[in-house]
């Protein structure tokens, strides 16, 4: 969790041993996060959470249209419980108010301190790792001992940068702390400096030479420029921040939509069973203004289509590479997804409805290939027909049953290879598929319709709507 000799190790947990590092599980955490906190058990149910050793803390990141969590377990082994769960509670306020993806500030590593500023300010302090950064709060004072190992200039403004943080009220908004950090100059460069440590600690960027003491004892890089350590550089934040400067405005747009889809489930599932956890009547209001603008079904359809796409990596020495330009070539990526729709043939799906979804595909087949197949209580295979761009569908009706969409989920399964996901055009009246799902899945329900269960927390829930005449 930490490393021994960092500046700010009176800021750390204890270390733990390789034995509780092993035996340490998550899901008891996440367990009991459903019984004290169902809002944000509910935001964090469908993501995926990835055991790592490649991030010295925690962090969510949106990585190839999906949003993931990732967690160090040595660094959770040598929390609290307690702690834990407010890091969950961190996380999740950073997906829920979009830090991660559309709203985004330059320089990065000012804005990241001012999102935690901002979500720290609405969680217990008691319930926060150590070293994190809280309004109103100085960081630790350093000892003597870390003062010489830092230099007096880099404890000069590890102090101006605390001094700062201190000043700060409570619950204001990113932008605003963002706004204040921007206007001292010396504070932003100190922070700014922290990026020289290449996410390690002190001792290990000084061992690695990522950083030196010069002549003087004052820490700086390579080129003599100073470095300052403080919360949140190298591992001495309470969680990381990598990799959101890096999606594409396109990839932005389609992981705000799944978070946005998982937000709204949870806020209506905690107002139908007036239960909030910690989350205040305050909070509670701005959340539900965030879910009050009713989204066109056809922008849930376009960001499930974008969020199926499988990404074809290939090297480029065209473009240069971000991290090491010359040394190793660029990447470029062709997005292409192949999306199977199965299409309900009972007679509470007209063929207005059917119309009314393929105009839709029509406007994304230029990017993703559809291939339709009609259903009742078994998919016939027969009908399978793959849509093109600006050429009339095939939509003419070969079933006339009842509805079963366990044959619709066997299907899929048993062509995942084929498919990336797959959508069902439905009334919603038939029971529960259950059972496991390979692929993506996107239940899009006709105008009349009502899914008649609850759908799984991976799914997406495309209400269709007839068009204004």
């Amino acid at each position: 969790m930490s490393t021994k000799n960092s500046p700010n190790d009176a800021l750390k947990t204890a270390e733990v041993t390789d034995e509780e590092v092993n035996a340490f599980d998550l899901s008891p955490h996440l367990i009991r996060l459903m019984w004290d906190e169902p809002f944000f058990a509910r935001v964090l149910r469908g993501i995926q959470k990835i055991k790592t050793d490649q991030i010295p803390t925690a962090g969510v990141l949106a990585k190839d249209g999906e949003v993931k969590f990732w967690w160090n377990p040595k660094f959770l082994a040598g929390l609290k419980a307690v702690q834990i769960k407010g890091l969950l509670k961190h996380e999740c306020y950073h997906l829920v108010f979009d830090h991660t993806t559309t709203r985004r500030r330059d320089p990065h590593i000012v804005w990241n301190y001012a999102t935690d500023l901002a979500i720290n300010s609405l969680i217990d302090e008691k319930e926060l790792p150590e070293g994190g950064l809280i309004p109103g709060k100085a960081f630790s004072p350093l000892t003597a001992e870390q003062k010489t190992q830092m230099g007096q200039e880099a404890a000069k403004r590890y102090e101006m940068v605390s001094a700062k943080i201190a000043s700060f009220p409570k619950e204001k908004h990113s932008e605003w702390y963002f706004a204040e950090l921007m206007k001292d100059p010396e504070v932003k460069e100190a922070i700014e400096s922290g990026e020289k440590m290449n996410g390690k600690s002190l001792s290990q960027a000084l061992a690695d030479g990522d950083v030196k003491i010069d002549e003087d004892g004052n820490l700086v890089d390579q080129d003599g420029n100073a470095v300052t350590v403080v919360p949140g550089s190298g591992d001495d934040g309470m969680d990381s921040h990598d990799g959101w400067d890096q999606l594409s405005d396109e990839q932005r747009d389609f992981v705000k939509g799944q978070i946005k889809q998982s937000l709204e489930e949870a806020v209506k599932q905690c107002d139908g069973s007036n239960s909030w956890g910690s989350v205040g009547a305050s909070m509670q209001r701005t959340l539900r203004k965030m879910i009050s603008k009713d989204i066109p079904w056809q922008s849930v359809l376009k960001q499930f289509c974008g969020m199926t796409r499988r990404a074809d990596r290939s090297s480029s020495i065209r473009r240069i590479h971000r991290k090491y330009p010359g040394v190793h070539p660029g990447s470029f990526r062709d997005y292409k997804a192949s999306i199977a729709v199965y299409l309900d043939q009972s007679g509470s799906v007209s063929d207005s409805d059917l119309e009314l979804l393929a105009s839709e595909l029509d406007g994304l087949a230029k990017r993703v290939e559809f291939t339709l197949f009609n259903f009742d209580t078994s998919v016939d295979e027969q009908s399978e027909r793959v849509l093109k761009k600006n050429r009339q569908v095939n939509l003419n009706r070969t079933r006339c049953g009842g509805t079963d969409f366990r044959c619709v989920q066997d299907h899929a399964n048993k062509n995942a290879g084929r498919f990336d996901g797959y959508l069902v055009l439905t009334d919603g009246y038939a029971p529960n598929p259950g059972g496991f799902n390979k692929l993506k899945r996107g239940w899009v329900i006709v105008p009349t319709g009502q899914l008649q269960f609850n759908k799984h927390s991976r799914d997406f829930l495309i209400q269709m709507k007839e068009k204004k005449k």
